[in-house]
């Protein structure tokens, strides 16, 4: 039943099964595991960055596609739901028309991008796809009236999933639940149901043809594949779920703006997690969103009780000062690039495999 689920795509690494297990008990019971504002943020902000990633590793990982518009479709999910729920009124029929739009817009200009772009070779292709998406973070920042402009928009949930919404009197095992935990919970069940589905379009006859793509397009061809074909779909399904994963981002912090989903820092957010976590393998999204997602949120505190444990020790004071917390970060995803070359997903499976080969024949 499980390998039915997973699409017979399976772990393979015992510590990569515990890690994935730990992963998802704790973010399904975030609520009641880490109360308060900050941590729940942070559990949010990890189930987005899943959904967004493992999208973005469809079309880098699975295909070999290079892209860097792909905050152009998050962008345009969470613009959507926003400018619908600010033109039509918090309810959940402006949250399905706004979503409706963004999809038909994503599909309109993924098919564009995937039809005109995709026959040139990858490094033009990934230049084109930077213009586009810099031209729709322009447009974004000088449309004031339609999208608040820099300062972004700010819109109210429907009734169930306002803060304010409290449907019991008394505490669930010392958490009151309220209409922000219900969106969370809500959020929970579409990442887990929409990452099923990815792995299962990855795992499908779809999917590898793009991987045949990925490691030869030119056989691919030969072979009686219409690779365009295959590259545009996948750009398109790509595009579709970061769409949704930016809606949810929009309906969890009810707000939109141009620094939120469409800076180019989110851009390369994504590149390093789908690196560091393992191209090609969709649990490295999930296992290089929370270590990023963690590092970034937390690592500065580390730092800070850093500082106090050597206070007093010049040198090692400066280097351990919370300020740097972005140097250490780098540091540290430069050594899990060089000691993870395939990232932890493909090392862990790797070692499962020697182990097994090892083992008694």
């Amino acid at each position: 039943m499980l390998n039915r689920l997973l699409s017979h795509d399976l772990p393979r690494s015992r510590w990569l099964a515990a890690a994935l297990i730990v992963i998802l008990v704790a973010l399904a019971f975030a609520p009641f595991l880490f109360p308060g504002a900050k941590s729940m943020s942070v559990a949010a902000k990890i189930l987005v960055f899943i959904l967004l990633v493992a999208s973005y590793d469809l079309l880098l990982g699975y295909t070999g596609i290079v892209s860097f518009a792909h905050t152009m479709f998050f962008g345009i999910g969470a613009y959507g739901v926003a400018i619908a729920s600010e033109k039509l009124g918090a309810g959940f029929a402006a949250l399905a028309v706004g979503l409706g739009g963004a999809i038909v817009v994503s599909v309109i200009v993924s098919l564009a991008v995937g039809l005109f772009s995709l026959r040139v070779k990858a490094i033009f292709f990934a230049m084109i796809t930077l213009a586009v998406a810099s031209a729709f973070q322009t447009l974004a920042s000088q449309l004031s009236d339609f999208t608040g402009g820099e300062d972004g928009l700010t819109f109210r949930n429907p009734e169930w999933l306002s803060p304010s919404f409290e449907p019991f009197e008394n505490e669930i095992f010392g958490v009151l639940i309220d209409g922000k935990t219900i969106t969370y919970w809500l959020m929970f069940v579409a990442v887990l149901v929409l990452f099923g589905l990815i792995l299962r379009i990855v795992n499908s006859p779809f999917g590898r043809v793009l991987q045949a793509i990925r490691e030869n397009d030119f056989r691919a061809e030969a072979i009686g594949y219409r690779t365009v074909v295959y590259r545009t779909l996948s750009n398109v399904l790509a595009a579709l779920f970061a769409t949704l994963a930016g809606s949810l981002l929009a309906l969890w912090l009810r707000y939109v703006g141009p620094d939120t989903t469409l800076s180019f820092e989110i851009m390369l957010d994504i590149l390093l997690i789908v690196v560091i976590g393992g191209m090609g393998t969709l649990y490295g999204a999930v296992v290089g969103s929370v270590l990023f997602v963690l590092a970034q949120n937390y690592l500065q505190d580390l730092l800070k009780l850093g500082a106090v444990a050597v206070e007093g020790v010049p040198v090692l004071q400066a280097v351990v000062a919370p300020d740097r917390w972005l140097l250490w970060m780098g540091l540290l995803f430069v050594l899990s690039v060089y000691h993870f070359p395939t990232g932890i997903v493909g090392r862990l499976r790797a070692i499962s495999l020697k182990q097994a080969w090892k083992g008694p024949r």
